[in-house]
């Protein structure tokens, strides 16, 4: 037990030691004289990502209620509701057709379960 206590304790340090270096890579050309770089701005289709990943994020963050089924459910939800937002952008900005019709397909098939979902909790009276 020890021996696992130690090794993880060592993996734990050497991860926190690790990624403060990688942070301090800030750009390629640090060091060499270049400018300061801002990132680009983000397109329309990045931004759309970015709102639904923090909504998704933050509907999974729920408070646990112990019972596993419920606690899964809940975060399900969110989680299939983030699929779907993530499938519209691609709708809206995407362009290949195989990528599209995996759109319409995903948006269908979580649609389907989130109303399972919820139809699960209120039976369950949740």
């Amino acid at each position: 037990m020890f021996l696992k206590t130690y090794i993880f304790a060592a993996a734990g340090l050497a991860a926190l030691t690790i990624q403060p270096a990688l942070a301090q890579q800030a750009s390629p050309h640090a060091g060499h004289g270049a400018a300061a770089q801002t990132a680009p701005a983000a397109s329309p289709s990045t931004k759309a990502y970015e709102a639904a990943n923090a909504a998704m994020h933050a509907g999974m963050a729920i408070p646990y209620t112990g019972n596993a089924d419920v606690d899964f459910v809940r975060q399900m939800i969110p989680h299939h509701e983030g699929a779907v937002a993530m499938a519209k952008v691609v709708l809206a900005h995407g362009k290949d057709p195989e990528i599209r019709k995996l759109a319409e397909e995903i948006i269908a098939a979580q649609d389907k379960e989130i109303a399972f979902m919820r139809g699960w909790l209120a039976r369950h009276g949740q």
